[in-house]
């Protein structure tokens, strides 16, 4: 009798051990699909042309952009994917994209909301049709989220003759510490050329008062985090267990977002953009921040 509850307890166990891990892995691949999404569509949510189509966008024209996007999202899902496996099913693929289609949806809309283009002042069939423009991008970043800049599957369990990670991890600290923020400095310059000379920057900048401005930061980071360290992209456990100046998870991701801060500031001075007095400077610094530390998460996932 002992045994036999024993025998139960085990079986609870394994499948609650099993449910956590199903939850995990449908989590994991969730932010993977953000991250996709981000790295892709980030540089159309500063565009204003864009808004504005979306105002002027009807509601036949919108049924006729998600259903399109449905079935570039099934193609895609057939092909590549935000999971770390294939679908083989078209009735899989199917189902993956309505989850892409639906995570498009509140991330494009969360991010407008957060830049301030989309408030609640904003009349709903004015929000709706930004909302649903801007989800193309980022709907196609969903799509391809499993090749963007991930490398070889497997890449991250790969190890050389002398037992020393592929992706490099054996490098001394302080070379992996100038990697990551050349890295950065790149990807962040690469994505930020083409917003900075922008009018949207002082644009946006004007709608936010220094609460709103936080909201960015923090959002900034937790994106920045969760591209490098929780989406499952190429390399992901090498990163976790790299030593060097600032190589832990936390510490990189705030050194690199002030990289791409400095990044952002000296664009904005490239461009002449209208930056004095100094907390001019700063708020368009945190505006233009949120894509440059984007292109830095995918210049360091480039490595």
């Amino acid at each position: 009798m002992v045994t036999e509850e024993g025998d139960s307890v085990g079986t609870v166990r394994a499948r609650d051990s099993a449910s956590r891990g199903q939850w995990e892995d449908e989590l994991v691949a969730v932010v993977r699909a953000v991250s996709g999404g981000l790295l892709f569509g980030v540089p159309l949510l500063y565009t204003m042309e864009l808004w504005w189509v979306g105002e002027h966008t009807d509601a036949p024209q919108m049924l006729l952009i998600l259903a399109l996007l449905a079935v570039v999202l099934i193609v895609l899902n057939l092909t590549a994917g935000f999971r770390s496996t294939q679908d083989v099913r078209l009735r899989d693929a199917a189902a993956d994209s309505v989850k892409a289609l639906a995570i498009g949806i509140v991330v494009s809309a969360t991010v407008l909301w957060m830049l301030r283009v989309v408030t609640v002042e904003t009349s709903a069939f004015s929000a709706m049709g930004k909302i649903v423009n801007e989800s193309v991008p980022f709907c196609l970043g969903i799509g391809v989220a499993r090749f963007l800049l991930s490398g070889r599957p497997g890449l991250s369990d790969e190890k050389d003759e002398g037992g020393a990670s592929a992706s490099g991890s054996g490098t001394r600290p302080l070379n992996a510490s100038v990697a990551e923020l050349g890295a950065t400095v790149l990807g962040a310059a690469f994505v930020g050329l083409s917003i900075a000379p922008t009018d949207e920057i002082p644009m946006l900048t004007s709608s936010m008062d220094p609460p709103w401005l936080v909201v960015v930061v923090v959002t900034s980071l937790v994106a920045s985090y969760a591209i490098v360290f929780v989406a499952g992209f190429a390399r992901q456990g090498d990163r976790h267990e790299q030593e060097g100046i600032f190589q832990t998870p936390g510490v990189e991701t705030i050194v690199t977002y002030l990289a791409s801060l400095v990044v952002a500031a000296f664009l904005l001075w490239l461009f002449q953009r209208d930056v004095w007095p100094a907390s001019n400077l700063l708020d368009q610094m945190i505006v233009l921040g949120f894509p440059a530390t984007i292109g830095g998460a995918a210049g360091r996932l480039a490595l």
